[in-house]
């Protein structure tokens, strides 16, 4: 099995982003990225998906969230990218539900080649603490568009917009590593087309 792993940096005058991706790790991570919920969220990508992942950013925060959150997102979308390669031998789809307490999101992806987000989210607060949750579809537009894949996001209940964005990582975790995760009876490109 080929080493999936990848280094990305990304320097703007804006931010400066490095992450360190494992596909085929077991949860560690380490993430900093000045933001503290998009930490904690990262860590939930890392932890269910069972991806090495060491985020580090710095930005300006100052004026706001905003520009930390989509480079982190484009960034990572890079990493992953690279890390898959020509994408030989992976099962491709991914779908999970996540529930936490009162909150259920679906997240079912295809990687594609073709960057398209479908996101309906419906959170009820402008905040979550002192994060923008207009972000959250921000960071996964960013993610898609790197990563290049397919990401559909639905929301079937919730009234907490913690527990509803928190849902959707773990459930984007789950659908990430059901998707990259090896088809043992698969050797080539999994797709009619021979690429993707």
């Amino acid at each position: 099995m080929p080493v999936r792993h990848a280094v990305i940096e990304r320097t703007t005058g804006e931010t400066q982003v490095r992450v360190d991706l494992n596909l085929d790790g077991t949860g560690c991570h380490v993430i900093h990225t000045g933001v503290p919920f998009l930490d904690h969220m990262l860590a939930q990508l890392s932890t269910h998906g069972l991806m090495d992942l060491t985020i580090r950013a710095t930005g300006d925060t100052h004026i706001d969230d905003h520009h930390t959150n989509e480079d982190v997102g484009l960034t990572l979308g890079m990493a992953l990218h690279q890390a898959l390669g020509d994408r030989k031998g992976i099962q491709r789809f991914g779908h999970f539900w996540a529930p936490l307490d009162e909150a259920l999101v679906q997240v079912v992806l295809d990687f594609s080649g073709r960057p398209h987000l479908s996101y309906s989210l419906a959170l009820p607060t402008e905040r979550v603490g002192k994060y923008d949750t207009q972000l959250v579809r921000e960071f996964y537009q960013a993610v898609v568009n790197q990563g290049q894949f397919t990401l559909h996001i639905r929301q079937e209940a919730g009234i907490n917009s913690h527990h509803i964005i928190e849902a959707s990582f773990k459930a984007f975790a789950r659908a990430l590593r059901m998707a990259t995760e090896w088809d043992e009876r698969r050797t080539g490109i999994p797709s009619s087309k021979g690429v993707l």
